[in-house]
């Protein structure tokens, strides 16, 4: 193999404005579209207590909005549909887990509790925030 003489390997140079100018436009893409993606749900304003403890999550959540609407799994249900649930959750042995805000009426909760009574639920449990301790 026969070199020519006089012939010298050039080092290529590398352009990194483009590089940076992508990776730039990227990112505000990925800021911009991240604010839209929102978590669907209820907000529930719990009470506030000094002692609580940790339920387990499998337990079946129940939810009293402010408007007194009772929700299970995000959607809104009627007193048939709550007691057929119930009779399930006792047959399963599944607790009943039941987030009321502070603003409903105390009455849709001792409602709640009244059917979970009548369908044989032994764990009724009622979500609240922990408050710090002074």
């Amino acid at each position: 193999m026969r070199f020519k003489r006089g012939v010298s390997i050039q080092k290529g140079e590398l352009d990194l404005i483009p590089l940076v100018n992508i990776i730039f436009l990227l990112f505000i893409f990925f800021i911009i579209t991240s604010g839209f993606i929102f978590q669907p749900g209820l907000t529930v304003d719990l009470p506030r207590v000094v002692t609580s403890e940790i339920i387990p999550k499998e337990s079946l959540e129940v939810v009293v909005a402010k408007n007194n609407t009772v929700y299970l799994n995000e959607r809104p249900v009627t007193d048939e549909e709550l007691i057929s649930r119930f009779r399930i959750a006792a047959r399963e042995g599944k607790p009943v887990l039941i987030k009321a805000d502070r603003q409903g009426a105390f009455g849709s909760v001792v409602r709640i509790l009244d059917l979970c009574r009548q369908e044989g639920v032994r764990g009724i449990n009622v979500a609240t925030t922990q408050e710090g301790r002074s």
